[in-house]
């Protein structure tokens, strides 16, 4: 079933427990701070069903219908659909909402062309998630995720010396139907908007924590789950003009609290297994397949701010200047090597796991390195470009309801380039990719957004074959000799 629009915001209204501080939160689809993010997701399901994306959104499989990020690729044409689906529904929002229904689908799809390491002497979980994929995909389920512990709970000797609970989440019970679990998960990206939470560990447990290796999904209204939101980011405008990405792309990010959720038995694909836990996403394709999504979708991001750069030049005459010419050629550069390295993941496809294929894991994580990189300084470059031309706007356009005001406005506001209303619109895009609430939470989130620098830079080191490259030392050093001969070397 490919979902409308329609369809995703009803089952929005599930009876989830949504928290805005002290605030409970009835209906995030109504919600005035919520609203019109959930309805850009909602335009994003509606966008399968289009003349124009249908064909390159989805695929068919035995007489079925479904998204195209469930597509299990065993040719690099079937990476090619992946991919370029990705980006459709990345351009839609400008890349700005990064966890977008296609992203942890597409760790659940990779997981399922490997399902034999759910399987260990205790417990025999491939079924349960070959299961849930079929699921997700019948169903269309956008899912969530949250995958880190909280940050306080990474040092237990606190809680212990307390005698108090270590706040991660953990298994503190089970039954016949499930397991019982309690405790805090970040950072669970989009989950008010989402149907399901994938609970799970990608930072490395310690061998006894096995309570905390639970792996598993649940719904988002399951009884004892709620959601912590951080503050919205739309509330301060009443008009898409003044914040036109705040507006209604604020995915928002959720701490995953759970009070004695059940889980039960098939929802489960990894238990008691600390090294299991989190190999899961790397001895599949589950992370290359999940953060090709995040690749593509900077693309998108990075195509507006490229955009960005060389309009804001133009509406200032700048971009005559040689200096401005050199920082812009400096920031195509940028996005054709981003391009180039996503268009290498599927070229150098390699074939793995068997009968399979799946993009080209170390020019992937080279991208993610990349990305994390250089965010801060295509920012800044940006920021550079626009000067103080952010700040010599009026503060909304409700400016051009007053006569007299609007005379001046567009008397005093103009340049030989650019008219007074279209250069204020400009300038209020490029301050929300720079310098608003929003652009804010678009840096730390670049910044931080696969973990710290040194996790992606340890994924490139795991995934490089220093075996080639000292080979390839070896052989520059075969082709020359020793002019002494060893046993005459101390003579």
């Amino acid at each position: 079933m490919i979902k409308t629009g329609k369809n995703h915001l009803e089952q929005l209204q599930d009876g989830r427990v949504v928290y805005i501080g002290d605030e409970k939160v009835s209906d995030v689809t109504k919600h005035p701070s919520l609203k019109r993010a959930a309805k850009t997701v909602a335009e994003l399901y509606d966008l399968k069903h289009s003349k124009k994306y249908k064909a390159q959104l989805t695929y068919d499989e035995n007489g079925e219908t479904y998204s195209a990020w469930f597509i299990r690729a065993k040719s690099k044409d079937d990476l090619r659909k992946r991919s370029k689906a990705h980006k459709i529904i990345a351009d839609h929002t400008s890349g700005m909402m990064g966890r977008s229904m296609d992203h942890v689908a597409s760790f659940v799809t990779g997981m399922s062309t490997s399902t034999e390491i759910f399987d260990n002497d205790k417990y025999k979980f491939s079924q349960n998630l070959l299961n849930y994929y079929e699921y997700m995909k019948k169903n269309d389920v956008f899912a969530s995720y949250a995958v880190v512990p909280p940050q306080a709970a990474r040092n237990p000797e606190f809680y212990q010396k307390r005698n108090l609970p270590i706040p991660t989440l953990s298994v503190v019970d089970e039954n016949d139907k499930g397991v019982v679990i309690s405790g805090m998960k970040m950072l669970a990206t989009s989950a008010i908007f989402a149907n399901e939470i994938w609970i799970g560990n990608l930072i490395p447990l310690a061998p006894d924590q096995v309570k905390q290796s639970i792996t598993c999904a649940i719904p988002c209204n399951s009884n004892g789950l709620s959601l912590w939101m951080r503050q919205p980011l739309s509330n301060h405008y009443d008009n898409q003009f003044d914040a036109p990405l705040s507006w209604n792309q604020d995915e928002t990010d959720v701490l995953v609290m759970c009070d004695k959720v059940l889980v039960p038995w098939e929802r489960i694909f990894v238990k008691d297994d600390a090294i299991q836990a989190r190999e899961i996403y790397f001895k599949t394709p589950a992370h290359c397949y999940g953060n090709h999504q995040s690749n593509v979708r900077y693309w998108s991001k990075m195509e507006l701010i490229v955009g960005l750069c060389y309009k804001v030049a133009k509406a200032t005459g700048a971009d005559e200047v040689p200096a401005v010419r050199e920082t812009l050629g400096k920031m195509s550069a940028l996005e054709s090597t981003l391009s180039g390295m996503i268009y290498g993941q599927i070229e150098n496809a390699e074939n793995w796991p068997e009968n399979y294929k799946t993009f080209n894991r170390r020019i992937m994580y080279a991208a993610l390195n990349f990305c994390t990189d250089n965010y801060s300084m295509i920012i800044d470059e940006l920021r550079t470009l626009c000067g103080g031309g952010v700040f010599q706007m009026p503060a909304s356009i409700k400016v051009m309801k007053n006569k007299e005001l609007l005379n001046d406005f567009e008397t005093y506001f103009q340049t030989p380039q650019m008219n007074a209303l279209d250069r204020m619109k400009l300038f209020k895009l490029a301050w929300d990719v720079v310098g608003s609430e929003f652009a804010g939470r678009q840096l730390q989130y670049e910044k931080f957004y696969a973990g710290a620098s040194f996790i992606i830079r340890n994924h490139n080191f795991r995934e490089t074959p220093w075996n080639h490259f000292e080979e390839v030392v070896d052989k520059v050093m075969d082709k020359y000799d020793v002019p002494i001969e060893p046993n005459k070397a101390a003579e």
